[in-house]
């Protein structure tokens, strides 16, 4: 008798279930269909990937501007750009004066492009080993591990001028942020020229006047000038700067260890800034097509 109305109970325990199921099926079906009713219209219109680059870069102008009407400049180079005694960068960077306010290039070159370069590389079993944007390090405590995440970024207008910054942070996003801000604050100019002469006929600037280098660390970076068409034969890095800087044909040659891209970088960097450092006589702008900045149009 006892094995009967053990079998009952666990008879009506499984209809009830079933039914449980259904009535869930049931509510599932009427969500979703609730979800998309037939009356909704949902376009058809996709965007097309420039369309949606174009929008975003306009976004980005939009709020640039509207934070440069709400600052309140506190150097005097800022005062002066607020008012609109100063209307160019290249006035602030050919008297060497140093910029304090972000907002100061944003006012002054609200297009400017940005990027990100890869100088660490990801950790595990499967993914291990790609290039990233982020180079983690750890500091060994009592407490336990304390990670601090490193990045550098690079801006530039395609018009010669460029700058690089380095951030560092516990989190990724500050440390990007603040490499982005050292970036605006470290910006500065170059000098660009024809490759060799059937390019200083054009009088188009695609590559350097003379050849530079640049040292940090073992590393060593030869840039040379190259004819129009050779393209950036330089390691992917260095690429990002000199294509943002304005320059589009160049030969490289390197020495050291180049694995250490943090090194790489800064020797790039002091390569580009050689190019200005460098006492050119005017009777000689016109043989080696130098542009000095931006071309004005």
């Amino acid at each position: 008798m006892v094995q009967k109305e053990k079998l009952k109970e666990q008879k009506e325990e499984g209809e009830k279930s079933e039914s449980v199921h259904i009535e869930h099926r049931e509510d599932k079906e009427s969500l979703s269909s609730s979800k998309y009713p037939e009356s909704v219209h949902v376009s058809e219109e996709i965007l097309a990937p420039a369309e949606i680059e174009e929008s975003e870069k306009e976004a980005v102008v939009e709020i640039a501007k509207s934070n440069i009407e709400e600052w309140l400049p506190k150097t005097e180079i800022g005062r002066k750009v607020k008012s609109g005694e100063i209307k160019e960068i290249d006035e602030i960077l050919d008297y060497g004066k140093k910029i304090l306010e972000v907002e100061i290039v944003d006012a002054l070159s609200p297009e400017l492009e940005k990027d990100l370069l890869m100088i660490g590389q990801s950790k595990g079993k499967f993914g291990g080993g790609k290039r990233r944007v982020f180079k983690q390090t750890q500091k060994k405590t009592k407490e336990g591990n304390k990670p601090k995440f490193s990045t550098v970024a690079v801006i530039g207008d395609k018009n010669g001028h460029v700058g690089i910054g380095f951030g560092k942070s516990k989190e990724t996003v500050p440390a990007r942020e603040k490499a982005f801000r050292n970036a605006k604050l470290n910006i500065f100019k170059i000098r660009r020229g024809s490759g060799d002469w059937e390019s200083e006929v054009a009088g188009i600037p695609t590559s350097l006047p003379f050849k530079v280098s640049g040292k940090c660390g073992s590393v060593k970076l030869t840039l040379i000038p190259a004819p129009k068409g050779t393209g950036l034969c330089v390691e992917k890095e260095c690429a990002k700067i000199l294509r943002l800087a304005g320059i589009n044909d160049v030969w490289s040659r390197t020495i050291g260890q180049t694995g250490s891209k943090v090194n790489l970088i800064k020797a790039c960097e002091s390569a580009l800034k050689k190019l200005t450092a460098v006492k050119v006589q005017k009777r000689y702008y016109s043989e080696l097509g130098l542009v000095e900045g931006a071309i004005k149009q």
